[in-house]
């Protein structure tokens, strides 16, 4: 086993792709296995570099497991979930022909992510959060809006007593069970799917405390997409003080006077504060309500109605018709999508590896920096090729090809003419998902019990087409709908 003794920093050979040259052929090149392969060129040394220095995380004597080579060790093992600290560092070198590389042993590595922490890789995935869609991709854009998307989703994490002080498990009436929750809650561009922000933490607080986390996100160019869980008063109130519109699915509860009509069916009502406000009195917010029936068709001959209420900030029914919000809001399922790519496509395996809070907070952004590394990858597949729509681009393909660039060592810096399209890009193209709007609508099977009794059975048990067919319910009428 090999450890991680610290060398004069005169003497430390800089890697190929360095703006140092080596200075000793015969030392190991402590900064070589610093790669991503074809991804490097997203998340470049340079930037590297600065996220290091600007965190603090600096090492003051230049060791055989760098700061700057621990960022991509952390960035890499959310590429490879199913392999040891071992196994990823010698996919990090293997690709590296003729070129002499430590080999720390897995007590090194863990010893160097602790040093490391997680700040770089929270200050890494801020730089790198953002929409990556151009005014030409439509799918991210409603009548001029940017359409985004919120919601949350949750994680196990070790069962360790180290963990469960922030991360409690949940608690029954006699005595917890289960494994300790880490709750997520992500805002995403819709089409591209690219993450404009992420908070986390442990599943006692809820997504909506998350949620006003991410609202410095939103701005005046943006529609914000959600379900009915964010209905409260506060977070619209919070919303509509960013500039920001909104349109989400009301919770059943809700019971909205007609103040006024509009022609398309819809009409304009005020939601108020729960509570009195001394000074205030009664927070009041003016909205429109579109009420709707939605009919699901699936092959099978079943059909299946649910009443819809919507609830959007965007009063005017001639520029923004019914219609459209009650097709526009189905994007929100695209969060869902990356909260799939995220736990099912990256992750292998239903519990974080991580077995302390710092590491926890190190995996789940190193997590987040993986995906969002991807997506300026399927922006230039969607620049190159306009008529590409980019839901048509798949995660798993490019997270494939960039793990394959990983381990060859290839793409690391840009050679000869640069082109939009890399090899990432290449295996992205030839694995198209297919043509088409996919709506919302595949197979469940629970397995634990839910506290969504109200679903029970209503979902098939295997993929199937179907048609969805959408009926206004005009004038405030689905009271009325509701008890036929």
């Amino acid at each position: 086993m090999v450890s991680s003794p610290e060398i004069a920093s005169p003497e430390v050979p800089l890697p190929r792709h360095s703006s140092t040259p080596s200075c000793q052929a015969s030392s190991p090149d402590v900064y070589a296995p610093g790669h991503l392969g074809e991804l490097t060129q997203v998340i470049d040394p340079q930037l590297v570099d600065a996220v290091v220095d600007e965190t603090g995380s600096r090492e003051r004597r230049v060791r055989l497991l760098p700061a700057r080579v621990m960022v991509y060790f952390v960035l890499a093992l959310a590429f490879f979930e199913g392999s040891s600290h071992r196994a990823v560092w010698d996919k990090l070198s293997v690709g590296l022909s003729g070129i002499t590389v430590a080999r720390p042993g897995a007590s090194s590595l863990s010893r160097a992510r602790c040093r490391l922490g997680s700040a770089p890789l929270r200050h890494l995935f801020e730089i790198l959060a953002g929409p990556v869609a151009t005014r030409a991709q439509t799918g991210s854009f409603y009548r001029g809006l940017r359409v985004a998307a919120v919601d949350g989703t949750t994680r196990a994490v070790p069962d360790e007593k180290a963990v469960t002080r922030r991360f409690p498990k949940r608690r029954g009436e006699v005595k917890e069970f289960g494994y300790p929750i880490l709750r997520l809650v992500a805002l995403i561009e819709c089409g591209t799917r690219s993450l404009l922000g992420a908070a986390f933490g442990p599943g006692t607080t809820g997504e909506l405390g998350y949620a006003h986390q991410l609202l410095d996100r939103l701005d005046a160019s943006m529609i914000l997409l959600a379900d009915a869980y964010y209905d409260a008063y506060d977070f619209l109130q919070a919303v509509t003080g960013t500039e920001a519109a909104f349109l989400l699915r009301s919770t059943r509860k809700r019971r909205p006077a007609v103040r006024r009509p509009l022609p398309d069916g819809s009409y304009l009502t005020t939601i108020q504060a729960g509570s009195y406000r001394a000074g205030r009195g009664y927070g009041r917010l003016e909205v429109r309500i579109i009420e709707a029936r939605m009919t699901v068709t699936p092959a099978d001959g079943t059909r299946r109605t649910e009443l819809w209420q919507l609830m959007t900030s965007l009063l005017d029914a001639e520029r923004y018709p019914a219609h459209e919000l009650i097709e526009l809001y189905h994007r929100r399922w695209q969060v869902e999508t990356c909260y799939f790519s995220l736990k099912s496509t990256i992750l292998d395996g239903p519990v974080l590896r991580s077995r302390t809070i710092p590491g926890i907070d190190q995996e789940v952004y190193a997590l987040l920096t993986v995906y969002q590394a991807l997506a300026p990858i399927a922006g230039d597949l969607v620049t190159a090729r306009p008529e590409l729509p980019a839901e048509r681009i798949s995660l798993t393909a490019l997270l494939n090809a960039a793990a394959d660039q990983i381990v060859a060592a290839r793409g690391i810096a840009p050679t000869g003419v640069i082109s939009l399209i890399g090899a990432i890009g290449r295996a992205a193209l030839a694995g198209l998902l297919p043509t088409g709007r996919r709506w919302r609508l595949k197979a469940r099977v629970r397995k634990r019990s839910s506290k969504y009794t109200f679903t029970a059975n209503k979902r098939p048990r295997a993929s199937q087409n179907y048609s969805l067919n959408f009926e206004m319910i005009r004038d405030g009428a689905l009271d009325i709908a509701r008890k036929a």
